[in-house]
């Protein structure tokens, strides 16, 4: 992005743009849903709460950089209107930083930004040499002059100098909700959306019959947002880092009412299905739930067949989706058992041509549980 990129992220060229990403899914939706989409726009700039650059090296210094796909020379980056105003604040005197220490300098090649809603700011200098004490006193300084948290990153090595993660508030409702974000896990890009998602997810919840079933539910995001709708929930996710999170999240907000575990959705449907006995749950009795809502946000390649099966037993199903494609793939089954009774689009990548996507769906014959 050049020094004008930001004259081109006006409102109106926003608009038009969202309109024709909701448009065309609704299109796609047509055969099953026909009323109108509930749709969260985002602001058109300082949405994007995170932000990967490359380090580009000349004689002038270091600078920022990007590449567009299918070419290998990078591009200057000299302003980043869609990130955060803190990004944008904080750009200019890192990279001032870095050219004026060889030692932060030195076969540095990349530079990764996670900010919070709530004023953190977690800095990862990426390089291609092992760091040494002599790079953790200028980093020591640096972390000091810009307060941030600032980590090294080398292969095989991670310099953590205080803490690897922020805390992002998020207000949900009348409920203010923390949530620990390590560095190295998924977080949602667009943190002002996420609240809009979180809101709609746990309107979703009211009047609930039973307890929860999520999959995917990485840090906690939807599970610490929802579970007080329901009497029980089991949360399932498959990476360590966010099960990790997830946990911490819970417990920091009070949440009592989940049994997470670190499982595969595969593996979790083997287990309710009776296909096989797991270690990880045999402190857990399946039998003693009374599953009445699954909620899944898978990743893009959407729902695999055994769990889309088991999607088909319950009464009600939250469908969050990154992939409109695959997400209609799933619906041509869940379409047999089930009709959508609320749709909604979430503006998470602006300028993009991807979307963020929810679903409810219930039982077109309203009895059953899992």
């Amino acid at each position: 992005m050049n020094n004008d990129a930001a004259e081109t992220f006006t409102q109106e060229r926003y608009q038009t743009h969202l309109d024709e990403k909701v448009a065309r899914f609704s299109a796609l939706l047509c055969d099953h849903y026909t009323a109108a989409l509930e749709t969260f726009a985002s602001a058109p700039d300082g949405f994007r709460m995170r932000a990967e650059f490359r380090i580009w090296h000349d004689a002038e210094g270091a600078h920022y950089a990007m590449t567009h796909a299918g070419q290998k020379t990078p591009y200057v980056i000299r302003a980043f209107p869609i990130g955060t105003p803190l990004i944008g604040s904080l750009m200019p005197p890192l990279l001032s930083a870095i050219n004026a220490s060889p030692m932060l300098a030195k076969r540095l090649f990349g530079v990764e930004f996670l900010t919070t809603l709530s004023g953190e700011a977690l800095v990862t200098l990426l390089y291609h040499r092992r760091l040494d004490s002599q790079w953790q006193l200028a980093a020591d300084k640096l972390q000091r002059d810009l307060g941030i948290l600032l980590i090294g990153r080398s292969r095989k090595q991670v310099c953590v100098l205080e803490r690897n993660y922020v805390t992002e508030r998020l207000e949900v409702g009348n409920r203010s909700l923390d949530y620990r974000q390590v560095e190295s896990g998924f977080t949602q890009p667009n943190a002002k959306i996420n609240q809009k998602m979180l809101a709609w997810a746990d309107a979703c919840c009211r009047d609930n019959r039973g307890d929860l079933l999520e999959l995917y539910c990485g840090n906690g995001n939807f599970t610490v947002a929802l579970a007080g709708n329901f009497r029980r929930v089991l949360a399932t996710e498959i990476s360590k880092v966010a099960t990790a999170c997830a946990k911490h999240n819970l417990l920091h907000n009070g949440v009592h009412n989940v049994e997470l575990v670190r499982m595969s959705s595969e593996d979790i449907t083997q287990a309710i299905d009776r296909v096989r006995a797991f270690r990880r749950l045999e402190n857990i009795d399946l039998d003693s739930y009374a599953f009445s809502t699954l909620l899944v946000d898978p990743p893009r390649a959407g729902l695999d067949p055994a769990t889309l099966a088991l999607a088909t037993r319950f009464e009600r199903i939250i469908y969050i989706s990154c992939n409109p494609t695959t997400l209609m793939a799933n619906l041509e089954t869940l379409a047999l058992t089930h009709r959508i009774v609320k749709a909604a689009v979430f503006d998470q990548f602006p300028w993009t041509e991807h979307l963020e996507v929810g679903l409810l769906l219930e039982r077109r014959d309203r009895v059953g549980g899992s």
